[in-house]
């Protein structure tokens, strides 16, 4: 099964065994459903904004599309208008309104939306889970995935035609996100334990977080469109909230710069015993979750920033749909406004 927001967060793709759904979020329903009569298992679903243009990938020997291929289905059409063959199977697929990027095991392509025609190509390490993300503001494109080396990631920043490698961690790179115009890159690494925040541009390190003290498997990060804050999900069933630093505003022009909602407690965010950095090891001085939401373990959870101020979008991959809010000056546990489970409808609360 595949879960994926669409650019924006204002809706969610799911590919299932027999075709795909696109959901609303805020008001939360169905908006359409497309099911395949000749078995068509969907691998991969991504969607471009809000429009009828969708990126498919068939999910195996008895489905309607080969794992090979990427099918550009025309939902006003209810037929695939243009389809891009590899030799291999196709990981994942992120759009653009200008691009089309393919991701396969070591190998991402980069296509002009229009016509197709292919405009770069990537080499990358062994990336099973098709790591890729690319940024969504008008204009420059920037674009991030593993590197070469176990912990790289690689910035391909278009418009200045700028290649930088940032050694995000000694581990395995898990997941990585970016800030809505490209400038902030949030790495986790297989290890689990830190998240760390990085300026594209330059490649410095800006933050580093802790989600826990034990290793854990994480799933997804996410910005929220401001970049004050950054959203994590683990196997562990815990999404956290970190409030990420008021001086990232000076990245980012179009930032309000009113950081009172900003300052939590600091206590919540950085451990009591940090005056005690020079003595004690890193661990004590981290900076911690603000506000946290828990969940079954074990499960895959995606998570993003609603529209809504405050809040988070949950789904899982059992079919679950939560909206939570946090509040940013008290942290803590986050409340749950709605509950929905998107596959069996009648187990809804």
């Amino acid at each position: 099964r595949y879960l994926s927001f669409n650019q924006d967060f204002g809706c969610f793709a799911v590919g299932t065994d027999n075709g795909f759904r696109i959901y609303n979020c805020d008001p939360f329903r169905e908006i359409f459903r497309r099911d395949f009569d000749s078995g068509g298992g969907i691998a991969v679903v991504e969607m471009l904004f809000r429009c009828n243009i969708l990126a498919l990938v068939g999910s195996g020997s008895n489905a309607m599309y080969p794992v090979n291929k990427v099918m550009i289905w025309d939902d006003h059409q209810s037929r695939c208008i243009g389809e891009l063959s590899f030799r291999s199977e196709v990981k994942s697929v992120k759009l653009r309104r200008d691009r089309i990027v393919v991701i396969l095991h070591q190998k991402i392509y980069v296509y002009n939306f229009a016509d197709l025609k292919l405009l770069h190509q990537i080499e990358t390490i062994a990336n099973p889970r098709g790591l890729c993300v690319v940024s969504q503001s008008s204009g420059q494109m920037v674009l991030v995935c593993p590197g070469l080396q176990k912990g790289q990631v690689r910035v391909e920043h278009y418009a200045s035609k700028r290649t930088k490698f940032i050694m995000a961690h000694d581990s395995r790179i898990a997941a990585f996100a970016l800030s809505q115009d490209g400038r902030l890159l949030a790495t986790a690494s297989s290890k689990g334990t830190l998240v760390r925040v990085f300026n594209t541009i330059d490649g410095s390190l800006l933050q580093e977080v802790r989600r826990g003290a034990d290793r854990a498997e994480i799933y997804s990060l996410a910005f929220s469109s401001t970049a004050q804050w950054l959203a994590v999900s683990s196997d562990k069933g815990t999404v956290h909230v970190f409030s990420l630093k008021a001086d990232f505003g000076t990245l980012n022009n179009d930032r309000l710069h009113n950081t009172s909602e900003s300052n939590v407690s600091s206590s919540s965010m950085i451990s009591s015993l940090s005056f005690m950095k020079g003595v004690l090891p890193r661990y004590f001085s981290s900076e911690w979750s603000v506000a946290q939401f828990r969940l079954h373990e074990g499960l895959q959870y995606v998570v993003a920033f609603g529209h809504q101020k405050n809040t988070v979008l949950i789904l899982g991959m059992d079919g679950s749909f939560y909206r939570c809010q946090f509040d940013p000056m008290t942290g803590g546990e986050m409340t749950q406004l709605e509950y929905y489970n998107f596959l069996k409808p009648e187990e809804t609360l």
